[in-house]
């Protein structure tokens, strides 16, 4: 699978621009990042094991590859994008798709890898391959889709956050995360390139993704491997941001001495350390989460970086770190037992890990919030939830759920996206 520098071919422009309008395959945050064209091959799991089996085939199947790599940087190289299942019980397939052309970019370079299914086969050499460029498509015309509650309603939520609430009283768990989910459909045809242009234009921050029918724009790094180096980023507690200056720096400073917001904090970054401790010796984070701004609401966040020292790969990392108490709870296990009694829906891929894994075992993967997941009949199921911790207010978690919809739902409306009034400028 040779792999080719752009930078003296013009470069890729929008990434987003190259992809499948109808299945998209990308994962990329502030400019950089990667995307996919085609299919070479798809590895699908399920089950409890369902992300240590895919970091074992992954293993297997680098074993047999051969790879031209002269760039070595993030995302060069041999690449599966990855998504999996939030449940060990979800009905939904976990995946890794390796495309057949992947287009990068980091920093200053951009580069495009063509992938051979006779360069995955332990018995064949890398077959040889076009170095043409790919073509952007014109966007697609603008479509808008109406949403409507889905199995948790409104009220069904706050009863849900009631009866958390009772868990935690009784000593079950000391927190629990619910969600629920919003329905629409999406018209025959539509572009969904136009909803990624719209959540990476205006979440540019956040980590924008498409893996077999999923969508979003999550703020949330569950676990980046870059040569030795692990990182993760923990998100949990959060307040809407404030009408003017004044407000949205008061709204900042209660977060940050939110006693109830501290706490849930608290149990996610707890949760991350204990995780990754057994593979790296030096893990180091700050004594106070941070206030992080994205354009609808305020996060505590933590940093947590570290050195690996048992040579694991990022799905090895994956596979101990899913789920983090940001998006299950504490006691883990207690807390997915309360979800399975709370919730009346298969979560599906929503809060499971997505992103990409590379030929040395790298890669870099979210959490995946912000989201929703396109059928092949065209049915949108969009997500969010909210941490319940002793002090939660049912209406007020159902507030924090509205806000959190509002990236996904917006980007299903009908407003322009920046490659929209591109189209337009250029015609």
């Amino acid at each position: 699978m040779p792999v080719n520098s752009l930078n003296d071919h013009g470069g890729l422009g929008s990434l987003i621009s190259l992809l499948d309008p109808h299945d998209p395959l990308v994962f990329v945050r502030r400019g950089n990042g990667i995307a996919g064209i085609g299919e070479v091959a798809r590895l699908e799991f399920t089950g409890p094991q369902r992300i240590t089996d895919a970091a074992a085939v992954w293993r297997q199947l680098l074993a047999g590859a051969t790879t031209t790599d002269p760039l070595g940087l993030p995302g060069t190289g041999l690449v599966a994008f990855g998504s999996f299942a939030f449940s060990e019980h979800s009905a939904a397939t976990s995946v890794l798709i390796i495309p057949s052309v992947v287009i990068g970019r980091h920093g200053g370079t951009e580069w495009i890898t063509h992938i051979s299914a006779e360069a995955i086969d332990a018995t064949a050499s890398a077959a040889a391959t076009s170095t043409e460029l790919p073509i952007p498509v014109p966007f697609g015309q603008n479509f808008s889709v109406k949403f409507a509650p889905g199995e948790m309603t409104p009220t069904a939520f706050e009863a849900a956050v009631d009866a958390a609430l009772a868990h935690i009283t009784a000593g079950d768990v000391s927190k629990v995360v619910l969600a629920r989910d919003l329905i629409g459909a999406l018209p025959s045809g539509a572009d969904l390139r136009l909803v990624l242009d719209t959540l990476a234009t205006g979440y540019p921050d956040c980590f924008t993704f498409a893996v077999n029918g999923f969508i979003g724009s999550s703020p949330e790094t569950l676990v980046k491997v870059d040569r030795g180096a692990v990182s993760a980023r923990v998100l949990a507690g959060s307040v809407g941001r404030g009408s003017d200056a004044g407000a949205d720096d008061a709204a900042a400073a209660t977060l940050a001495t939110s006693t109830k917001d501290l706490d849930e904090h608290g149990y996610a970054l707890r949760s991350v350390l204990g995780a990754l401790s057994p593979h790296s010796a030096n893990l180091a984070t700050s004594e106070l989460p941070f206030t992080l701004k994205l354009p609808n609401l305020w996060h505590l966040a933590s940093d947590v970086e570290g050195t690996l020292t048992d040579g694991s790969s990022s799905l090895d990392l994956v596979a101990a770190l899913h789920p983090t108490a940001a998006v299950a709870g504490s006691p883990t296990p207690a807390a997915l037992a309360v979800i399975h009694e709370l919730e009346p829906f298969d979560r599906g891929r929503y809060a499971g890990p997505v992103g990409w894994v590379g030929s040395n075992g790298d890669g870099e993967w979210a959490v995946a919030l912000r989201c929703a997941h396109v059928s092949s009949t065209g049915r949108i199921t969009a997500y969010a939830g909210s941490g319940i911790v002793t002090g939660s207010v049912a209406a007020q978690e159902l507030a924090e759920t509205k806000m959190k919809f509002r990236p996904i739902v917006e980007a299903f409306s009908a407003s322009p996206s920046s490659a929209q009034r591109a189209n337009a400028q250029a015609g």
